[in-house]
């Protein structure tokens, strides 16, 4: 589950695996994991999700996602994109035009914008 992007706890896999764990076997199939995934992606508070993808970014708790930041991940991820190319995707969702040419940078407000689809 913690690959799936969930923090879970021994006690919480200990809670499923009695909920679950139909036959008393210390097992759990495939369809009762699938339905424990789905509950728990359906009680995910979406703008929370964002706000921690928001996080990664920010790695300098600045409160905005800047060049730096985006080519960072951009070097994490094994992507090889141009400053001018990262520059860019910032001017794109930058609306409340808060860069500049040194200090490009997309905020909270900004990043929830580009995730939820309101830019």
């Amino acid at each position: 589950m913690r690959a799936l992007g969930f923090e879970v706890k021994k006690v919480d896999v200990l809670k499923i695996l009695k909920e679950y764990d139909r036959e008393g076997n210390g097992k759990i199939t495939f369809e009762d994991f699938s339905e424990v995934v789905t509950d728990r992606i359906l009680e995910q508070d979406p703008k929370e999700e964002i706000m921690k993808a928001f996080r990664l970014f920010d790695d300098d708790e600045s409160g905005k996602i800047s060049l730096r930041n985006l080519r960072r991940v951009a070097r994490e991820l094994g992507e090889n994109i141009s400053d001018e190319e990262l520059r860019s995707m910032i001017d794109e969702f930058d609306t409340d035009g808060d860069g500049e040419s040194t200090s490009d940078s997309v905020n909270q407000e900004e990043f929830l914008a580009i995730m939820t689809g309101d830019s």
